[in-house]
């Protein structure tokens, strides 16, 4: 973003002003919304101007902003003690969360919860379990996935050059495969589903990935920063055979997917296909940093000493995530699945209006929208998908983009349908002020 001061109002002006000037220019801030509150749905500026948020926090904030039960939650627990390193001693959130977990996981048999900070960490703590339980090297993941930014986490992450640039060497022994999606079919003619599991089993395996040596696959169920990709019925269960088939791990990363966001609890409940190890983040905790990974208990068998996090599980965090799960538990699911459904409705309708919405997909509130010249040539619009951002902004409703030419919607799970509406009427006036911009 090249940021024109002198176009901003003056405290939003100075405040970005202070932050180029003390902060890491790494981060990608796509327009000048400076926040100063937020309550629900809505938030507003330093300024007071008031914006729909569609964004929550990059699918954080599952149950909008600052919600009473967890504030609440929150400061019981802080009246009580801030940290205690759950490396070394016991406290009751955490081990309440974990039960909660385990019982929430979609894996038969038991298993066991390990505490971080973030996904990157969940991501981190998921490879390092894989090689200790399996005793292999390698990794297998898919293009355009993004699991993280550190340097395990980021080995794996194939969504934009940029991310990895100028930090090589990563880590060894981590290939890619193509995840299949439905929309633009790298198989023309052939299933995308049984294309993309033939690819691995029959080029990779043949070729430069020993499958004996694969400690596990790993895979968004619905890739997120590369698209929100959903992935062709049959993919997931055909990964979940080729790894039993040869003893590989499944890893699914439901970081982004995770916590109701699909309109299920986890969004492999949609395929009904349980993964060895699953990761954790994001909306876990409405906001507070807190990472997991839930892992069949025969696999989470590391001894003591083997890995461990100071933050992790950290108490204020687990008592966040304890509010969350009675909110998403009781209706936020439902209601994810509900307005889900009907935003998907009416994003619909509206790409019959305009040919440049080449492609409406998602499940729950976890959906894309993807912009392209023209619906027949699927042409890729990357300036068409910015100019829709930026507009947004201008009219009010804070926005993201994902892959290359695609915007997310992700509001939060408890979003009430007036507020729904209103956000979508925005994303279509800036739809169309962006399409007139253009002509």
């Amino acid at each position: 973003m090249t940021v024109m001061h002198s176009q901003m109002p003056p405290k939003v002006a100075e405040l970005i002003r202070r932050d180029e000037e003390n902060i890491s220019p790494s981060y990608t801030r796509s327009y000048p919304f400076v926040m100063a509150r937020g309550r629900g749905s809505e938030v507003w500026d330093v300024e007071d101007r008031r914006f729909i948020d569609f964004t929550t926090g990059i699918a954080v904030t599952s149950t909008g902003h600052s919600h009473p039960a967890v504030v609440e939650a929150i400061k019981t627990q802080a009246e009580q003690f801030l940290h205690m390193s759950g490396t070394d001693f016991y406290y009751p959130p955490q081990i309440e969360l974990a039960e909660r977990l385990n019982r929430l996981a979609p894996i038969s048999e038991p298993t066991k919860v390990f505490f971080g900070n973030s996904g990157a960490e969940a991501v981190e703590a998921a490879m390092k379990l894989a090689r200790w339980y399996t005793g292999r090297p390698r990794f297998l993941a898919f293009y355009k996935s993004f699991h993280g930014r550190t340097f395990g986490a980021l080995s794996l992450t194939a969504s934009k050059a940029i991310q990895r640039q100028g930090f090589a060497p990563l880590l060894p022994q981590v290939s890619h495969a193509i995840y299949p999606n439905p929309y633009r079919n790298p198989w023309p003619g052939q299933d995308p589903a049984r294309a993309a599991l033939d690819y691995i089993e029959h080029h990779l395996f043949k070729t430069t990935v020993p499958p004996q040596e694969v400690a596990a696959i790993i895979v968004e169920p619905i890739q997120g920063e590369g698209g929100y990709i959903v992935p062709p019925d049959g993919f997931l269960a055909g990964l979940r055979e080729l790894c039993d088939r040869h003893g590989i791990l499944l890893v699914f990363d439901e970081v982004q997917t995770g916590m109701g966001r699909t309109g299920k609890m986890f969004a492999c409940e949609h395929w009904g296909v349980e993964p060895d190890i699953m990761c954790l983040a994001k909306g876990i905790a409405s906001g507070m940093p807190l990472g997991a990974i839930i892992a069949r208990s025969e696999i989470m068998s590391w001894p003591p000493g083997a890995h461990a996090s100071t933050f992790g599980g950290n108490p204020v965090s687990c008592a966040a995530a304890l509010a969350t799960l009675d909110l998403l538990e009781s209706e936020l699911v439902e209601m994810s699945a509900r307005s889900g459904a009907y935003m998907m409705q009416r994003l619909q309708e509206m790409a019959t209006h305009y040919p440049q919405m080449g492609d409406v997909r998602g499940k729950g509130l976890m959906v894309g929208v993807e912009m392209v010249k023209d619906r027949d040539s699927r042409e890729p619009d990357v300036a068409l998908r910015n100019a829709v951002v930026d507009q947004a902004f201008a009219h009010g409703l804070l926005l993201l983009g994902c892959g290359a030419n695609s915007l997310r919607l992700i509001p939060a799970l408890n979003i009430e349908r007036p507020l729904l509406d209103e956000g979508l009427d925005l994303f279509e006036r800036s739809l169309a002020a962006a399409l007139e911009a253009q002509s």
